[in-house]
């Protein structure tokens, strides 16, 4: 498996802006649901964040494009791989599409470090979680960097 559906939602007219389009921040709203979904697969639950390990995924470098506009009513699903796994941070790849068409609508790469949320720095990646992020890896990638 190098991806999997990690968000799925329909567009509220809530979600849309004066131009009659979904607004870039619930874009970016759908690729922050998706880092919590991811990581939820990886063991690391909201209760895990809370009195767990304290640890949790945060963005430090994102690159996106728009590439069809959404609409309120659009049912939409986001599919999330890796392209990369460092020492301390994962590189995933966002992929938001409309579910009736099929047609990609949005793509983002987040770069992701490790936060220990008590100390507020990124740790190294526990080896399950590594594991568990060398599933996604992207076809053609090796997950390592420089790769």
């Amino acid at each position: 498996m190098s991806d999997f559906v990690s968000f799925r939602s329909v567009v509220d007219p809530s979600d849309c802006d004066f131009l009659g389009h979904m607004n870039v921040s619930r874009y970016f709203a759908a690729c922050s649901d998706a880092v919590f979904a991811v990581q939820s697969e990886m063991g690391m639950t909201a209760e895990d964040m809370r009195s767990g390990r304290r640890l949790s995924f945060a963005v430090v470098h994102a690159d996106s494009s728009f590439l069809s506009e959404l609409a309120a009513g659009d049912a939409i699903y986001m599919r999330t791989s890796v392209v990369e796994c460092g020492g301390r941070s994962v590189t995933f790849r966002h992929r938001l599409f409309r579910a009736g068409d099929g047609k990609e609508a949005f793509q983002s790469v987040f770069k992701c470090v490790l936060l220990n949320l008590d100390t507020r720095r990124a740790e190294m990646l526990p080896d399950e979680i590594r594991i568990k992020a060398q599933e996604w890896v992207e076809e053609g990638c090796t997950g390592m960097p420089g790769a």
